[in-house]
């Protein structure tokens, strides 16, 4: 099957984003992400590399952006408690399905149903803000919301990290086959192996990703097919 990679397929949705999704798929859909990201995502390393070494430094707060159904934001909050470190976690998503499921999940996250928008009217402030596949499902608009956004909700020596999909043929038909033995056990039900290629479809490459990030973010991609829009307050220039 031929999949054309060329462009941003930004016509096509993603499944889970229907508002008449079925539930008991979506939901597992929720379950299952813990899975992919894990394998996927590199949270792991982000942590290590990022987030706990500020936090040895004194208490932080991070911001999820997007978080579905919360599993990076009890991932790292459970990292931080098995290194006993001062870090609280608040996941946000705008959408009452993820966080009415994520909320049964606790994991010592709190969890709000919101836009960032609602945050900065409210001055609200964090030491991280980050996000885990979600600037691929925004408009030009809304990403550009999204960015501005993070900005203005993180403090002064903070950072932000929106980590995404970096679209290539390795990503499309490396998920496609490592996948594939799973569609009829593990992910069956869910929409987890249709949207992921919907999802690589749709996914910047890091030239598109730098064309339209506002003056002051950088543009980072990293082996196997992640990329990560990054900002900290040094980098925006006078």
């Amino acid at each position: 099957m031929s999949v054309d990679l060329t462009l941003r397929a930004v016509s096509a949705r993603e499944l889970m984003d229907d508002p008449g999704a079925d539930i008991t798929m979506l939901e597992r859909t929720y379950d299952r992400f813990s899975l992919v990201n894990a394998v996927v995502s590199r949270w792991r390393s982000v942590y290590r590399r990022e987030i706990r070494p500020r936090a040895r430094r004194g208490p932080i707060h991070l911001l999820d952006v997007g978080a579905g159904g919360g599993d990076v934001s009890r991932a790292i909050a459970g990292w931080a408690r098995r290194d006993g470190l001062p870090i609280s976690v608040t996941a946000l998503d705008a959408d009452p399905r993820a966080i009415r499921w994520a909320r049964e999940r606790g994991g010592g996250v709190e969890y709000r149903c919101a836009h960032t928008s609602d945050l900065v009217a409210d001055a609200e402030r964090f030491d991280l803000v980050v996000s885990n596949h979600l600037i691929h499902h925004l408009s030009g608009d809304e990403l550009t919301g999204v960015l501005d956004g993070s900005v203005a909700l993180v403090r002064e020596g903070g950072v932000v990290l929106h980590r995404d999909i970096a679209r290539s043929r390795l990503a499309y038909w490396g998920f496609a086959m490592g996948t594939a033995p799973f569609a009829k056990n593990v992910l069956a039900g869910s929409f987890i192996r249709e949207d992921g290629l919907i999802s690589i479809r749709r996914s910047f490459t890091r030239a598109e990703a730098a064309e339209v990030v506002p003056r002051g973010w950088q543009v980072n991609e990293e082996f196997p097919a992640r990329l990560e829009l990054r900002w900290e307050a040094g980098d925006a220039g006078p």
